[in-house]
């Protein structure tokens, strides 16, 4: 349990110190739906679908988001938050290249790092990294286990969040 909670904190410190700008980077471009007559769009992929549950029925629900369902059509004035476990996802770049094609900007949350190969990164307008590429914990047979992709994604919603809550407190 004390190696768990070390290797979840450090991972946490590294997404806070490393995609700082990253993070207030996404709040901006999510706030532009909620001054302008748009709606925050998140698309979760997999397991991501928690956060769609976090933001719309949660205690501290997203202002102006919507989840991602087959009767939601973002337009252009809409910002889609897109989260997905890894930036190779296909369902998840598909939905990424559409909205690249119809001009919806948004910002997207995977474990692989921004380059020039990660064309989810290349497609959004905001990107962040969890950094998660192998688990935390070696087992007795010496592969590595535990993946926490959807509490580092938490764990960056709720930064962008704070960010978010107090740019549409500022207007």
């Amino acid at each position: 349990m004390k190696m768990l909670t070390t290797q979840i904190a450090g991972l946490l410190q590294r997404i806070a110190t490393k995609q700082e700008e990253a993070i207030e980077d996404t709040a901006r471009l999510l706030a532009q739906a909620a001054v302008g007559d748009g709606q925050v769009v998140i698309y979760g992929s997999k397991e991501m679908n928690g956060i769609l549950t976090n933001a719309t029925e949660g205690a501290e629900s997203f202002a102006y988001a919507t989840r991602m369902a087959a009767d939601v059509n973002p337009q252009s004035t809409d910002r889609v938050w897109l989260f997905t476990r890894n930036a190779h996802d296909e369902e998840a770049l598909e939905f990424a290249r559409f909205l690249s094609s119809q001009a919806i900007s948004f910002a997207a949350v995977a474990a692989d790092k921004a380059s020039e190969t990660n064309e989810l990164a290349e497609l959004a307008d905001a990107y962040i990294s969890t950094g998660i590429t192998k688990g935390l914990l070696p087992n007795d047979e010496g592969d590595r286990v535990v993946q926490p992709h959807l509490l580092a994604s938490l764990f960056v919603y709720e930064a962008v969040k704070l960010s978010y809550d107090e740019m549409l407190t500022d207007l």
